[in-house]
């Protein structure tokens, strides 16, 4: 799989990076990535997608190799800078089939994407995204007007990650096995390790702060739920039998309200696709491709 750089100044004054395929005029997949995470975290599995389709791969605020940009400016404005440097870079694939893709953080970016912009993809898969539920939202959303972060769990765990090793294999064995990391294959942590990661003065760090991860999680989408009901491109929802409880709970309820979005179970836990990356590919090709 081979991948060049791309970047772009946005609007908001800071500039996205990431990667994409050489043009082969295959159908074009956009895809983001998970919080705390980089697009080239799921190298195991993108190796597989990129011999049906050619890749866009954009790192979001603060992650990969993406501007850290100061403040978070939100979800729903990182969808549209997602959405700003995918077109002013999507000219060079030409008119070919459009489909998107994005994993936690980034599946909810892309149902943000999908309900804003219905003709920019023809079909999309979602993988475990992180659909707070109406009354985590109210939660949040109330600690927001009084003017206070309000750490819920998945917050909590991300401040307080650790962010830095003596090398590269250091990194590597700490992680190996451990808390979200449990089950990756050994391609999927060192593609992690080797990408999600930068060499500093005295070891290695992780590219994306554990307070912006935490930030992250402690904010959540503007009108989450009215954007999920706009949603007209046909959608697959993957997610993992032992991912949150709510991200069930949300998946239950969207696909209820929505025709167009449909689910599937599979073995695993929130980040399946870094633990079963070959059986992911496929099922995300199967979809996109309408072959099931």
């Amino acid at each position: 799989m081979i991948l060049h750089p791309w970047s772009h100044a946005t609007s908001a004054g800071f500039t996205l990076r990431g990667w994409h395929s050489e043009p082969s005029g295959k159908p074009l997949l956009h895809f983001l990535h998970g919080n705390g995470f980089c697009g080239l975290t799921y190298e195991p599995m993108l190796k597989r997608l990129a011999d049906e389709f050619d890749l866009w791969l954009c790192d979001v605020q603060g992650h990969g190799d993406s501007d850290h940009g100061g403040r978070f400016h939100g979800w729903n404005r990182s969808a549209e800078l997602a959405v700003e440097a995918f077109e002013s870079g999507r000219g060079r694939f030409g008119e070919v089939p459009r489909f998107a893709a994005g994993h936690s953080f980034g599946g909810v970016l892309s149902c943000l994407i999908l309900a804003k912009w219905p003709q920019l993809f023809q079909r999309a898969v979602l993988l475990d995204p992180v659909l707070f539920t109406p009354a985590m939202i109210g939660v949040m959303s109330f600690a927001e007007v009084l003017g206070v972060r309000r750490k819920n769990g998945m917050a909590a765990r991300a401040a307080a990650r650790r962010s830095r090793w003596n090398d590269r294999l250091a990194a590597y064995s700490a992680l190996h096995g451990r808390g979200i990391y449990k089950g990756w294959t050994d391609a999927a942590l060192w593609a992690f390790v080797e990408h999600a990661m930068v060499e500093v003065e005295g070891g290695i760090e992780l590219k994306c702060r554990p307070s912006r991860e935490a930030e992250i999680f402690s904010s959540c989408p503007k009108r989450l739920w009215p954007s999920l009901g706009k949603i007209v491109t046909p959608s697959l929802i993957l997610y993992g039998q032992r991912t949150y409880p709510f991200v069930a709970r949300s998946v239950a309820r969207l696909t209820a309200q929505n025709a167009h979005v449909s689910a599937h179970q599979v073995a695993g836990g929130h980040c399946f696709m870094q633990e079963f990356p070959e059986d992911s590919a496929r099922r995300v090709a199967d979809f996109l491709l309408q072959r099931s």
